[in-house]
């Protein structure tokens, strides 16, 4: 279903759509009717784990249930290509693809990724994955391949952004065939940390967590000392975020205090932040997920005590990492019932990446509470509604 309303107002429509009480959801969710009826009505968050206990006594998965975002008009076509070329992946074009222009197409691609550009990003993305898959047929390496790879990555993190999970699983199957069909460990560790993302928004984190510990289990036993730490790095970061969403909270914090544990010894001797196959990987990312799996945990004024300042602590971070670290301190926020300090963290994620905070479900969601709460309007507040579609 794709939807302009928050993740929570998506909830309320949904359950009534199939004629379901709030009682009959809230026992087949196995959760409280107070707790169903203030998310609803605006006075509560709709959380990650509570949308994928919700979402499936409905059979929905979690993204479902937060609601996928459509594309205007100009986005239909460019996303109808972007979906035919991953259909066409073993058929390449006969026209050569020079290397250099292909790098100039990617350098684009990752520059409008970063700034969180999501249209223009959309835009460029059939024509370089047309052109990588062709690429890496005629030239056949591991790096033209990991290239091919590398444009998957993209198109999942675009699609899981958007929860257009039909997509997103069909990239990172696209993914994971491209690092196949030349040896390149490290390439099948950012498949596995994409993959194991697919079963995040889907909420099935028993199996996603499963996913990541054999992939670190691989990335162990394949890699030497560098590329292993960013492996498994990375992949600890998946993994706490999964474990923070884990129905059982005595066994979420265990789980992702392992993770988190593993994640810091990684990334402790890394002296700045490490670009690695659209990724970013060091002291810092670990920070921004450390700092939402606390949230995700119920543990708002941990996740908050991690930094004095975020603006220092995120220094040097690209959009995509800064704005929904803003949006997870708007959460914490929220729960300690600093409404003011949450719509301030909010209007600067608005600020920093406006087209990512616009698609964020958490980010619509918080304001929508924050908004609801708040017992009159200001100018903030109106400016923020306008820009994310929900009323005030």
């Amino acid at each position: 279903m794709s939807t302009d309303l928050a993740p929570g107002a998506n909830l309320a429509a949904l359950r009534k759509e199939r004629g379901w009480s709030q009682v009959k959801l809230a026992k087949q969710a196995n959760i409280s009717v107070s707790l169903l009826s203030k998310i609803e009505v605006g006075d509560r968050t709709l959380t990650p784990a509570v949308a994928a206990a919700v979402g499936k006594p409905m059979g929905l998965s979690m993204a479902e249930v937060l609601g996928k975002t459509e594309v205007g008009r100009e986005g239909k076509r460019p996303l109808a290509d972007l979906r035919a070329a991953l259909r066409d992946y073993d058929l390449p074009d006969r026209v050569t693809v020079k290397e250099q222009k292909l790098s100039a197409e990617m350098g684009t691609a990752d520059a409008y990724r970063k700034k969180a550009d999501v249209s223009k990003l959309l835009m460029v993305l059939p024509k370089l994955l047309r052109d990588a898959t062709t690429n890496a047929y005629t030239v056949n390496t591991a790096e033209s391949w990991m290239v091919l790879a590398d444009v998957c990555s993209t198109v999942y993190w675009l699609a899981a952004r958007h929860r257009w999970m039909d997509m997103a699983e069909l990239a990172v199957t696209r993914q994971r065939w491209a690092v196949e069909q030349q040896p390149n460990p490290l390439g099948m560790a950012v498949a596995a940390r994409d993959r194991a993302g697919t079963y995040l928004n889907f909420g099935d984190i028993e199996r996603g967590l499963t996913l990541v510990d054999r992939a670190i289990a691989d990335a162990q036993q394949r890699l030497g000392s560098t590329e292993r730490d960013i492996a498994v790095c990375i992949l600890n970061l998946r993994g706490m975020t999964l474990a923070g969403r884990l129905k059982d909270k005595k066994e979420a914090k265990r789980e992702a205090e392992r993770h988190i544990r593993s994640a810091l010894a990684t990334s402790q001797d890394m002296s700045r932040e490490l670009d690695v196959h659209g990724l970013t990987v060091g002291p810092r990312n670990t920070f921004t997920h450390r700092l939402a799996t606390y949230v995700d945990l119920g543990r708002p004024r941990e996740a908050l005590a991690l930094a004095d300042d975020l603006s220092v602590a995120l220094a040097g971070m690209p959009p995509t990492r800064v704005a929904p670290t803003y949006i997870n301190a708007a959460r914490a926020q929220l729960d300690i019932g600093d409404r003011d300090a949450a719509l301030e963290s909010l209007s600067i994620a608005w600020e920093v990446a406006p087209q990512f905070a616009r698609i964020h479900p958490m980010g619509r969601e918080v304001f929508r509470v924050v908004s609801s709460l708040h017992r009159r309007s200001n100018p903030e507040l109106l400016r923020l509604s306008k820009l994310s579609g929900i009323k005030v």
